[in-house]
């Protein structure tokens, strides 16, 4: 068994389908011009419903991250130890992923980041490398 594919509802559809061609989208409010991420139907800082989405620059930096020894899942016991960080974007909002293709014991808090696609039997997911 592979490790999860995440299901999308009718909010997170659209930033699956843009993963999905490599790219990493999140919504933008027009009134505001706060960008939303997690995928909301309003923008909580103006309450508009007129949001787009726009494309990333995929650049961040490590706000926080952990180093897991002990996988939760059968499918992750081969990447232990690996890195869960929350990755403040370029742009502003943050997300959850992995840091891969780097050692564990390597990261701190502020490194600078990018973002690399993971293929998951064809379903891309948005994980994080050291951008050097």
């Amino acid at each position: 068994m592979g490790k999860p594919i995440p299901e999308a509802t009718f909010l997170t559809a659209p930033f699956w389908e843009y993963v999905q061609q490599k790219t990493l989208c999140v919504q933008k409010c027009n009134s505001c011009e706060e960008y939303i991420f997690y995928p909301k139907a309003w923008c909580p800082t103006c309450m508009n419903m007129e949001l787009d989405w726009v494309e990333l620059s995929g650049r961040g930096e490590v706000l926080s991250f952990t180093i897991v020894h002990q996988a939760s899942m059968e499918s992750y016991s081969g990447d232990v130890p690996y890195v869960l960080a929350i990755i403040k974007l370029e742009e502003g909002p943050q997300l959850m992923a992995n840091i891969i293709t780097c050692d564990p014991y390597q990261i701190e808090i502020g490194m600078k980041v990018k973002v690399v696609y993971e293929d998951r039997k064809g379903f891309q997911v948005p994980q994080f490398t050291l951008n050097e």
